[in-house]
């Protein structure tokens, strides 16, 4: 791990030398939170979303504000393509298009989370939303940049813990929430202070805590609460009747990270320490075996992540040059009703990346770039499913475009080297197992703008993805996935051809954006029961095949004119994934057709909305998978700022499942044993001065 640390030095020494040597430049304007997608000229920090083809989703300002959950799942669960894991209010972590886990890439300013929650369902993302200034959702080229284990997507959550620009005067921001569903608090805040030599310090801290959320019906499924009322042990019976609080789902968490960067115009230099630490509950997965106890546990997580960041303006071919990199030390405990430690997992490691950053000439530009991940992983204990291993990628990547009138051409490449090793055995003289892959992914496409502010765009994309270390070398006990998992050392590339076709139309006050995606996997890696048991969980193994995944996204916005001084608007959403491994069946945990669609009325300081939003069954299901029934939720809002002469301060009410339903999430592994929230009263009051 000798060379994380090294790489987050070369960040902070270009100080001296590009302070003094770099052209001044005027500080660079503020980002402009927006909520927007890919089409509208938006800023977020570092890209125009009209730079890229496919669709970037963006989250921020006040629908960030109002959207924001203790999970990041939570927060991004309306977006279209986008829904959440829903295994309890603090471990929720966002599904892309149907694909989580290792296929997609969840980033804090363009680096991984650096956390565990890829491998299993109840390890929870060591992000907090309340952080953020903005989060985007990105498909199509652009996702090259940040892996190839990428092929579902990007969510990448912008913050400014790091300073980006001069300030004359010290700002402070904040929000405090309060939820009625789980007793749940929330709060966050943040402060910028100008020191001298164009020093600029950071800190932020954040805080949350919950009780048990009251859920809107029965706790267990009903094809489990019907089992369970035929069973002859009483206990299993009264199982049946259990509804309302959703047992062992409280938790709490705090973050606070304080940080100093060195602005000068466009160049800026900076680093932040952070720390976090968060208990919280796994609900529980109820048996109906007499013989087996169901498990109450809570987990206990630490994290200390160090980042740093540059970003370096250059005179000639290359505008600049951005260097970000980060190193984390992890580790959680798994602890028993009864206060003992079943299971440890520690993790350290870290990510750098460097881009270059081409200045556009005649249309012509792009981005190139190296990036670094070196992390281990070891777990003690009784669920030690996973040997002591470690993963390796070094990468090479270019995206490029070339805009000539109304045409756009953007290509790009990702060459990637992958070694994932694992420990084989405490005995001396045995080795340990290795794998090492090359994988290269590319993509391009084209769009047309046939009005100026519409375009259609296609790309087609061939992705390729190393395993990961749990799908080759798991072998063990896994209560969090409820299975007992076998890897298989001798798995291949995962490789998949896949097509996005996208429209976006806005004239007037409709904006219409609509996408179609298709990808074809050859060596589909995925998990399927052998039929076997061991220690009281299902045997499954990985293996590979062909699959297919189909989907759409389409959300509509339009303007219906001003009523007494209303201005009313229409919000309309809908989004659907179809997958099938052949030889297995449909894939497990896919999201089914859900539409939503709002009405918002405006006037002054006051700001309203009324939502429905209904998800269709789930019965397309894979083998030991139950179907989920469909629902409805209609959710209300109201936002006013009171004081006219500081609109920074901004007070908020909601209510959310107003009629208080029972409803589970298909892409859940718990669904059957915890459902979402029952009807939840939300106030809200955050501030920017």
């Amino acid at each position: 791990m000798r060379l994380m640390p090294a790489l987050l030095a070369t960040v902070l020494l270009p100080v001296p030398a590009f302070a003094q040597d770099a052209a001044p430049t005027a500080p660079s304007p503020a980002p402009q939170p927006q909520a927007t997608t890919a089409g509208e000229v938006v800023v977020t920090g570092r890209r125009r979303t009209d730079d890229v083809l496919g669709e970037v989703k963006i989250l921020s300002g006040d629908d960030l504000a109002a959207s924001v959950r203790p999970t990041i799942g939570e927060t991004l669960a309306k977006i279209p393509g986008v829904t959440a894991t829903g295994s309890g209010p603090n471990v929720s972590k966002p599904v892309l298009r149907g694909l989580a886990g290792d296929r997609i890439r969840v980033l804090i300013d363009g680096i991984g989370s650096l956390d565990v929650s890829a491998s299993s369902s109840d390890h929870a993302v060591a992000i907090n939303p309340l952080t953020a200034d903005s989060i985007e959702v990105i498909h199509g080229p652009a996702a090259l940049i940040y892996g190839s284990a990428a092929v579902g997507g990007v969510v990448d959550v912008r913050d400014s813990r790091i300073p980006r620009r001069q300030i004359d005067a010290p700002s402070v921001a904040g929000s405090v929430s309060y939820g009625t569903a789980a007793d749940e608090v929330l709060a966050g805040g943040k402060i910028d202070i100008p020191l001298t030599g164009n020093l600029v310090a950071h800190v932020d801290a954040a805080y949350s805590r919950n009780d048990d959320l009251k859920t809107g019906g029965y706790i267990l499924s009903r094809p489990l609460r019907e089992e369970a009322a035929a069973s002859d042990d009483p206990e299993i019976r009264s199982l049946a009747d259990l509804k309302g609080e959703l047992p062992n789902s409280d938790g709490k968490s705090f973050e606070a990270a304080g940080a100093l960067a060195y602005v000068d115009g466009a160049f800026n230099v900076g680093a932040s320490v952070s720390r976090r630490t968060s208990n919280y509950g796994v609900p529980i997965r109820y048996s109906l075996d007499p013989a087996v106890e169901a498990e109450a546990v809570h987990i206990d997580l630490e994290q200390t992540r160090y980042d740093a960041r540059a970003e370096i303006p250059l005179e000639g071919f290359l505008k600049s040059i951005r260097l970000r990199g980060g190193y984390n030390d992890y580790q959680h405990r798994e602890i028993a009703e009864d206060g003992e430690v079943g299971s440890q997992v520690f993790s350290k490691g870290g990510e750098a990346r460097a881009d270059f950053v081409q200045r556009d000439k005649d249309g012509w530009g792009g981005t190139s770039g190296l990036q670094l991940f070196d992390v281990k992983v070891r777990i003690n204990g009784d669920e030690q499913y996973l040997p002591p291993s470690r993963s390796r990628d070094v990468a090479l990547f270019s995206v490029q475009h070339l805009d000539r009138g109304p045409w756009r051409v953007e290509g790009g490449f990702r060459l990637e080297r992958s070694r994932q090793t694992a420990q084989a055995s405490d005995v001396v003289g045995n080795p340990d197992l290795r794998r090492d892959f090359t994988s290269l992914s590319y993509s391009g496409g084209a769009s047309y703008a046939f009005a100026p502010s519409s375009k259609v765009s296609l790309s087609l994309s061939r992705s390729s993805r190393a395993p990961s270390v749990e799908e080759l070398y798991a072998n063990g006990p896994h209560a969090g996935n409820a299975v007992f998992e076998v890897g298989n050392p001798n798995l291949g590339q995962e490789k998949g051809i896949g097509g996005e076709l996208h429209l976006h139309h806005h004239a007037g006050p409709i904006t219409f954006d609509a996408t179609v995606y298709r990808t074809r996997y050859s060596n589909f890696i995925y998990q399927a029961p052998t039929g076997e048991i061991e220690d009281d969980f299902p045997v499954y193994e990985y293996r590979q095949g062909r699959a297919t995944y189909t989907g759409f996204e389409v959300q509509a916005e339009a303007g219906l004119g001003t009523v007494s001084g209303w201005k009313l608007g229409a919000e309309a959403s809908a989004d659907k994934t179809r997958a099938t491994i052949r030889g297995f069946g449909p894939a497990p945990l896919i999201p089914p057709l859900r539409v939503i669609g709002a009405l918002t009325a405006e006037r002054g300081p006051v700001s309203t909305r009324l939502e429905v939003e209904h998800d269709w069954s789930h019965d397309r299901v894979a083998p030991l998978e139950t179907a989920t029934p469909g629902f409805t939720l209609i959710n209300a809002s109201v936002e006013w700022q009171p004081l006219r002469e500081r609109p920074e301060l901004t007070l908020g009410l909601a209510a959310n499942n107003i009629f208080d339903v029972e409803a589970r999430r298909s892409t859940s592994l718990l669904k059957d044993y915890a459902p979402l929230a029952g009807r939840d009263i939300r106030l809200t009051a955050r501030f920017n001065y």
